[in-house]
């Protein structure tokens, strides 16, 4: 017998697409991969050869601090006060496996069986099946296209329950790509320190917000943030590293303390070359990150432009590395289509029904992973259905 807990959640959804791709006989050229949030260019030559030295060097293959090495806590802090026009002290930081290593231990930290966390929905599936794994509730509250995929705060204080300990949202959005403006997210900073719980703001991809758009929120400036943010970060779009895993948590110390606890039993502590190298890159790829965050724009504003011009499909909102889209096929599940357009049209993306109920007449395109050349082939693929 296995944990049912365990044996309830469905297989890892980007496993199961790129599965799809041994359905495509490559009819109408090579394969477009649409489907995982990675960067679709390498690392900065730079950071290439700071990992190689990190994992040269004897002293990163030993134990490092749970909470992270100092060097990279310190500059992480100084790095989160430049973007936020706030001071952040190291101690309030985190280092964590991966950002998914960082919504796990956050929520272990906040809730326990009986208790929930409210998401918006479509939500991104791994935050969906971590409170499932964990045997955390989740409440859901929809956005709606007319809204901009963006939910309503009205709809969020009313789905808070008695035992609701938190608010758990990502901007930009992972799946819908949506941003969730500084006028929003401080809203919802209120009611959560209005109610006593807490927000979880994963920002995986805070360093591709669309070229018009400043400091992303200023709640790292409110007084007694401490109380009632924690903020999660990736490392692995903004440096092209995903699988060194390297992610981060901002918090109060009083909830970094207890982070520390949870992260002890699962790993002890994050890929030490890892940190090592990024460290100093913070600033040093400084000009390389907003080129990168330019070259991901210009894919979302082309994409933008094609979905615009299709008969039938219906984009509903976009962003950072992601489309979230109508396909005109009424009647047709999501997963069925996406099967579809893997074996037909070589395309690869993920259903909507992977990111919650309700979702069966969406697809999630990552554009962020294709070049424009091979984005503009996008009208002749779709055709093929």
């Amino acid at each position: 017998m296995f944990n049912p807990a365990i044996t309830a959640l469905t297989a890892p959804p980007v496993s199961v697409v790129q599965d799809w791709r041994a359905s495509y006989a490559g009819q109408l050229g090579p394969l477009i991969d649409m489907s995982q949030a990675v960067p679709g260019y390498d690392a900065h030559a730079d950071m290439t050869a700071a990992l190689q030295a990190a994992a040269a060097d004897t002293g990163t293959a030993k134990y490092g601090r749970v909470e992270g090495d100092a060097t990279l806590r310190s500059a992480y802090a100084t790095h989160l006060g430049e973007i936020y026009g706030a001071s952040v002290a190291s101690e309030e930081t985190h280092i964590t496996s991966g950002c998914n290593q960082a919504f796990v231990a956050a929520s272990l930290a906040i809730a326990g069986h009986g208790d929930d966390i409210l998401m918006t929905r479509p939500c991104y599936f791994n935050h969906e099946s971590a409170l499932g794994m964990l045997g955390i509730g989740i409440r859901y509250v929809d956005c709606h296209a007319e809204n901009g995929m963006l939910p309503l705060i009205d709809d969020l204080a009313a789905a808070i329950g008695p035992r609701t300990r938190a608010i758990a949202i990502v901007s930009p959005n992972n799946p819908c790509g949506a941003i969730y403006p500084p006028d929003l997210l401080d809203a919802l900073f209120t009611l959560c320190a209005d109610r006593g719980i807490w927000l979880i703001l994963d920002e995986t991809y805070r360093d591709f917000m669309p070229l018009d758009a400043d400091r992303p929120h200023g709640l790292l400036a409110r007084e007694g943030w401490q109380n009632t943010l924690v903020q999660l970060y990736s490392f692995s779009k903004s440096y092209c590293m995903p699988g060194h895993r390297l992610g981060a948590v901002t918090a109060g110390e009083a909830m970094v303390a207890e982070l520390a606890k949870i992260i002890d039993n699962i790993q002890i502590c994050a890929p030490r070359s890892a940190q090592v190298a990024v460290a100093p890159m913070l600033d040093h790829l400084t000009e390389w990150r907003q080129a990168n965050r330019e070259r991901i724009a210009a894919r979302a504003s082309l994409f933008e432009d094609i979905m615009a011009g299709l008969a039938g499909w219906e984009l509903l909102s976009s962003g950072a590395y992601f489309g979230y889209v109508r396909h005109p096929f009424a009647g047709e599940g999501s997963r069925d289509v996406a099967m579809r357009l893997a074996r037909d049209a070589g395309v690869l993306t993920i259903p909507g029904t992977f990111f919650g109920d309700g979702q069966e007449n969406f697809l999630r395109f990552a554009f962020a992973n294709a070049g424009r050349d091979v984005i503009a082939e996008l009208p002749d693929r779709l055709a093929a259905l």
